[in-house]
């Protein structure tokens, strides 16, 4: 997800990201409640969540936005 109002991106995992998405712009009181709105710019199916939670640490140990953008791009593939 990426901020509306800020350049701050969220990296997460769910099963279902558009419930996810409202819950952080509405509910969230954390990191994201900071940060409203958010909008989904990216996200990928995979075929279990272990692979999921793999590519979710990946993302998150770079800590790149330009990194995270190459992803929403297409530049770069998980």
């Amino acid at each position: 997800m990426k901020s509306l109002n800020s350049q701050k991106y969220y990296t997460g995992t769910s099963e279902n990201a558009e419930k996810r998405l409202i819950f952080h712009n509405a509910f969230e009181k954390g990191f994201t409640s900071r940060y409203r709105p958010w909008e989904i710019v990216f996200k990928q199916e995979f075929e279990d969540k272990k692979l999921a939670l793999a590519a979710e640490r990946k993302i998150k140990s770079w800590k790149s936005r330009k990194m995270i953008e190459k992803i929403i791009r297409g530049e770069l593939k998980l």
